[in-house]
């Protein structure tokens, strides 16, 4: 492939600064692996040691970036934290033979980041430094995979990654996720809550036949190059660069499950980012409900409706009678789509495609993920509450023809098995070729679900 493709993108979008890749010079690579860190000189050590732990001829085909990263602003412990992680980095750390280890300074004096950037900055920073050491004549182009300090990753993680993308025509995927076990029994139980969350809500988004039914978890995210550079290149949000990113692929060039390996996040209090994780597991231990109440069933089988009336209307439909329909469906689903310009916005996407498939692919482009959320937001709000696992997922269970347990231990044990080893329905994808398969991998192992 002709490098011009990454040139161009660098010209046009590569965010202005001091910064560039230190450490392993080598090029030519399969793929980089994208670490930011920020104050993680104690997690980082064991990510790095789980990667190492792939076998040496995968190791030599990958390149791992750790973008050491923090504002001006970082309060001491982080500045110090951030200045023996790089020390360490530095110093070739025995437990990481084999790796090809480069990283990113910007958190010393002169590198730090921009007032306002976090982590979206940080991603792209490492992402679009591996543009120009990467293998663009290889067959399928090179990839890149987002990874997060305080993971740990399978030992056929980076040859699972190939392998996938060798006979997948998407541009995009996510990786099987769980994660690892809280180091006490309250955060423990606060992370099986969150992750029932976020299952929960991945199920009831692919029983809907929505095309953004995959996990948006920061460190599960791997694409091909060239669907990066079509995609903009990462977002530079403070937090949840991860969804909109996943978004921008999957309207750009498809997202697919990858479930032939696993990562395992971390489960421990953060608030460095407004939300994610971290921010998510201290609101929980401090009372808040928020984030582990679940959308019930009805409210994405209303999703569900709304998505077949979208998909049957065609070029002919007129924009009034399409919001009528949706208000037959349900009068709160009319109100939000009146709400956000159904009525002009389908008109517009009528006028400029006017063939059916064209379509209904345009519809998804507008009608997308942060439109789907906020929908489900607002039935929770008018008439569709939320509420816990116990009480919501048996039916959402049943819907997807399993058991409607009501603990949330085997809520879990089967949401996993269900999302990392077998199919929930073949969905296709409207961006991308493909079935929508979800593939296969074990559930999280060393852990009790």
């Amino acid at each position: 492939m002709n490098a011009a493709p990454w040139k161009s993108y660098l010209t046009r979008r590569q965010f202005p600064g001091p910064w560039r890749l230190e450490g392993d010079p080598g090029e030519g690579f399969a793929g980089a692996v994208i670490i930011p860190a920020l104050a993680e000189a104690a997690s980082l050590p064991a990510t790095l040691t789980s990667l190492a732990a792939n076998p040496r001829q995968e190791l030599a085909r990958w390149l791992i970036i750790v973008v050491v990263n923090q504002r001006g602003d970082a309060d001491p412990i982080t500045k110090v934290e951030n200045q023996a992680t790089l020390a360490r980095l530095d110093s070739a750390d025995r437990r990481w033979d084999g790796l090809h280890l480069a990283w990113v300074d910007a958190a010393s004096p002169g590198c730090e980041l921009p007032p306002g950037e976090g982590v979206g900055l940080a991603r792209k920073l490492g992402c679009d430094l591996a543009l120009e050491r990467l293998d663009w004549a290889r067959r399928g182009g090179p990839l890149l995979a987002m990874l997060d300090a305080d993971t740990l990753v399978a030992p056929n993680y980076l040859a699972a990654l190939q392998d996938h993308f060798a006979t997948r025509p998407e541009g995009a995927a996510t990786v099987a996720f769980c994660h690892q076990p809280g180091e006490n029994a309250l955060l423990d139980a606060a992370i099986t809550r969150y992750e029932l969350y976020l299952r929960s809500y991945l199920l009831g988004l692919t029983l809907a036949g929505s095309p953004y039914a995959y996990p948006t978890v920061g460190s599960t995210i791997v694409c091909r190059a060239l669907a990066y550079l079509r995609a903009g290149g990462m977002n530079r949000r403070l937090a949840g660069e991860d969804f909109y990113f996943l978004q921008q692929l999957a309207k750009t060039a498809g997202v697919a499950p990858l479930g032939t390996t696993l990562v395992e996040p971390a489960a421990r209090l953060s608030s460095r980012v407004p939300f994610g994780t971290g921010p998510a597991l201290e609101k929980i231990l401090g009372g808040d409900p928020a984030l582990t109440l679940c959308h019930p069933w009805e409210a994405f089988l209303l999703l569900r409706d709304w998505l077949t009336c979208a998909a049957g209307a065609g070029p002919e439909t007129g924009a009034v009678e399409l919001l009528r329909q949706a208000v037959t469906l349900a009068p709160e689903l009319g109100d939000f789509l009146a709400a956000t310009g159904l009525v002009s916005n389908w008109e517009k996407l009528r006028r400029n495609h006017p063939a059916q498939p064209a379509l209904r692919r345009a519809f998804h482009g507008w009608f997308d993920a942060l439109q789907t959320r906020r929908l489900l937001h607002r039935l929770a709000a008018t008439g569709y509450p939320r509420a816990t696992a116990e009480k919501v997922l048996p039916d959402l269970l049943q819907a997807a023809g399993l058991p409607p347990e009501t603990e949330i231990g085997k809520q879990l044990a089967l949401l996993r098995r269900l999302q990392n080893v077998r199919p929930v329905t073949a969905s296709p994808s409207f961006f991308a070729p493909g079935d929508g398969h979800r593939g296969l991998a074990s559930p999280c192992p060393g852990r009790k679900a």
